[in-house]
């Protein structure tokens, strides 16, 4: 899951850079940056090399949304925010999606740092404009800086390193950091979204509450701008005619629809239901029931529903998607607690008559990358291990982690009924017993009971049986669904939960963010990505290390050992992923014949066919 935040900035004379002391020659000013290898695209280049620059512009585009949204305004942890903001706002730099973690200039033109990387300075486009034709200037990029670590502790956290923020030259902006040779400070400080001061500290003389939810049209420098809000219902976007960017090599062949339109809606079923009669142009099916049987309708079957399963986005990309307890519940400190519960959970038996055998168990904190750990730890990653012995667990260096076997072809119901004696074994070991069909705390006799928080209906069908599985153990295990996607998320930020359903996505370059995942400092810090509450110094002080790897083998090396302690401590119960998208479309949208080899280019690079 890569995190966007903001920037912050430097102040210096009108003529020249200051470079901070002791740092010696200025660095050259570059194009782009690269964390894996070089970037792909000489400076200079013309296009990316998986658009169509010739794609036709025009039409309106239909997509859907889930559940509801109340805010506009991107900056505090606050509120259910609108999908498609992205048209609107933009960043310093731009990725690509046919390279790893290689960012070209967007509003930015250029960007340079020293050899230790501990400042970064971005020099702005001269031509860059807001929607009303002022033009962005590096105060936005402080102001918009400030305001984040100030009004969203998530961000603050992410730009803890970030000591000074200043204006350096009429379009320079520095960024100095705390600490050298985290070769990702310059990177992300470049991915964070720019905002115009001068529109929300000037409504007619009134200022605009940055720090508060907010469904005014807020305004942006991007290819789009807000067109209709119809709050909590509906949100259309349409091209800026005058946009500034349209013709830079990093946006030729892209943002080719006139009018990109969100509807929202409360209920999975009838949102498939719009798709099916036409309102919504795009689909991206996540229930593998419906993929495999609900295709039928006279449109699929014509043909003029396209369905695709590329793998392209998950090229890219990681996942560890499960079951997660709340540490911060005592009921859930001891690991053998927490080693129970995955024993009942019954995998192999939901994927045959759930998911039509469609899907993988995840048995990694990095599943589906060259980070995931597998068998015994050697070489350098054993080295960094063998540091933390005694800190760690011990069957880090003695068992390979494995996932229980809920099922097999044999016999399902044995098999299980093992699982199951094992997990009353380790709720033994953790100090429980059962009393009258009830696991109880043998000292206490208080019985183990939790909940388990969904967001929406969707997952219910498999906490369900995972929930009676326990109920077979005595535990009592109620499974509370939240309609209400602000509810859900607000009892999330406060960890007002035992226990819910989430995950954490991975890129192909893990660095800064593994501390607001899983660093002690993001644990009880309210609206952070560390949602089960993971406080370990080991863990911290692997996080450190992966943030500083000095190259790509060692990171690799690093983020496997991180993967072991992580899955060694049974922080979550794994489910399941699938490692392809499934794409549905009416056949008047279409995209380039080669999507780009790390994403979809959705919906950039796609286009209105009959305008061809």
């Amino acid at each position: 899951m890569t995190i966007r935040l903001f920037p912050p900035l430097a102040v210096l004379a009108m003529t020249m850079l200051a470079i901070p002391p002791g740092l010696g020659a200025e660095p050259e000013w570059r194009h782009a940056t690269a964390l894996v290898g070089e970037p792909k695209y000489a400076e200079g280049f013309e296009r990316l090399d998986y658009v169509n620059p010739n794609a036709p512009k025009g039409g309106t585009l239909n997509l859907s949304a889930s559940d509801s949204f109340d805010t506009l305004n991107p900056i505090p942890a606050k509120g259910d925010l609108a999908v498609g903001l992205e048209l609107v706002f933009e960043t310093l730099m731009t990725s690509s999606e046919d390279e790893i973690a290689a960012n070209y200039g967007l509003l930015a033109e250029a960007v340079r740092f020293p050899e230790d990387y501990s400042w970064v300075s971005y020099r702005l486009r001269e031509n860059a404009r807001w929607h009303d034709g002022e033009a962005v200037t590096a105060e936005d990029v402080v102001w918009s800086f400030e305001q984040t670590v100030a009004h969203n502790p998530q961000r603050e956290f992410y730009y803890r390193h970030v000591v000074k923020a200043e204006k350096t030259g009429p379009r320079e902006i520095t960024f100095t950091f705390d600490e050298k040779n985290n070769k990702e400070l310059p990177k992300i400080v470049g991915e964070l979204l720019i905002l115009p001061k001068h529109w929300w500290e000037d409504a007619e003389g009134e200022p605009r509450a940055i720090d508060e939810t907010t469904l005014l049209p807020v305004m942006g420098s991007g290819p789009y701008r807000i067109a209709n809000i119809r709050p909590g219902e509906s949100m259309t976007y349409e091209k800026a005619d005058d946009y500034w960017g349209k013709d830079l090599n990093v946006n030729v062949g892209r943002h080719n629809f006139d009018r990109v339109t969100y509807t929202y809606f409360g209920d999975r079923n009838v949102e498939f239901e719009a798709f099916k009669a036409g309102d919504v142009d795009f689909w991206r099916e996540n229930e593998a029931k419906r993929w495999a049987n609900s295709y039928d309708f006279p449109a699929a079957t014509e043909g003029r529903i396209i369905r695709e399963e590329p793998e392209n986005l998950y090229r890219s990309s990681g996942v560890l998607v499960g079951f997660i307890p709340n540490l911060r519940r005592e009921k859930f400190s001891d690991p053998r607690v927490r080693r129970a519960l995955n024993y009942a959970y019954n995998f192999e038996e939901q994927n045959k008559n759930l998911f039509f055998g469609a899907y993988q168990r995840i048995d990694s904190f990095f599943y589906g990358t060259e980070f995931a750990s597998s068998g015994l730890p050697e070489g350098k990653e054993l080295e960094i291990l063998e540091s933390l012995r005694g800190q760690i667990p011990e069957s880090v260096f003695t068992t390979p982690y494995e996932n229980p076997v809920g099922g097999n072809e044999r016999d399902v119901q044995a098999n299980m009924r093992a699982n199951l004696r094992e997990a009353i074994s380790l709720f033994r070991e953790a100090g429980y017993e059962l009393r009258d069909g009830r696991m109880v705390n043998a000292k206490t006799g208080e019985p183990f009971t939790f909940e388990i928080l969904l967001n929406g209906a969707i997952i219910e069908k498999v906490a369900l049986p995972y929930a009676e599985n326990l109920k077979r153990i005595g535990v009592d295990v109620s499974v509370r669904v939240l309609s209400d996607s602000s509810q859900y998320q607000n009892r999330l930020r406060s960890r007002d939960f035992d226990m819910i359903y989430f995950g954490w996505s991975q890129s192909m370059s893990p660095g800064n963010e593994q501390a607001e995942y899983w660093g002690s400092g993001a644990a009880d810090r309210e609206g952070s990505a560390n949602y089960g509450g993971i406080a370990d110094p080991a863990i911290d002080q692997l996080v450190k290390q992966v943030a500083f790897a000095e190259d790509r083998e060692m990171l690799i090396a690093t983020v496997r050992a991180l993967d072991r302690v992580l899955l060694a401590h049974h922080f979550v119960v794994p489910t399941y992923t699938l490692r392809n998208s499934r794409l549905a479309y009416w056949d008047h949208i279409t995209h380039p014949e080669e999507l780009p080899y790390y994403g979809l280019g959705f919906p950039d690079v796609w286009w209105f066919k009959g305008n061809e």
